[in-house]
């Protein structure tokens, strides 16, 4: 896990300012601090907490960011992909093994237009983690206490199954599952 980490921030290191990535190193020890809590780190769990599967960061102009990854450096990068019923335009960027979502306010009630508010140069929004079974995590999640910021699973980016944790319960982050 900590090389790994490493090696995300050291992607994300080309286009944040020193104090985002001191916040970004600092999400990243929380997660990691959360991920192998006794909440997430039980062998039996029929849910199986598994791999890193994203990175979501808010950007104040996609295209700008998007040229970034791909033409400074050299990322393959999807195309623009509006989810109306979540409020977000999404492109997705592969660096390597690691995966690092775009996000962009799409409409007026969009979560991330309040977020891109508060972090006029966006930032770190979320950590996606992939999971066997986001029934059987939610199931066990509710039983330790820890808070969804909705009742039921969404459909996300990809078409599978998401929910979110909430921050206070998870070291301060924001965490997406998305049942792999």
């Amino acid at each position: 896990m900590q090389r790994s980490s490493c090696i995300i921030l050291r992607h994300l290191s080309h286009h944040l300012s020193s104090k985002s990535l001191a916040v970004t190193w600092s999400a990243s020890r929380q997660f990691r601090e959360f991920h192998y809590s006794k909440y997430c780190c039980k062998q039996n769990k029929l849910w199986n907490l598994g791999k890193i599967n994203h990175i979501a960061l808010v950007t104040a102009d996609l295209d700008k960011s998007a040229s970034l990854y791909k033409d400074v450096l050299g990322g393959q990068v999807s195309r623009k992909k509006p989810l109306p019923e979540h409020g977000v335009t999404t492109v997705f960027v592969e660096l390597g093994d690691t995966k690092i979502e775009l996000l962009h306010p799409l409409g007026d009630n969009s979560p991330i237009k309040s977020f891109l508010e508060k972090n006029k140069a966006g930032g770190i929004h979320h950590i996606c983690i992939e999971v066997d079974n986001i029934h059987e995590a939610i199931k066990d999640l509710k039983v330790q206490n820890i808070r969804l910021l909705s009742d039921e699973p969404k459909t996300g980016a990809h078409g599978k199954p998401v929910i979110f944790l909430h921050p206070k319960d998870c070291g301060g982050v924001l965490v997406e599952l998305e049942e792999a």
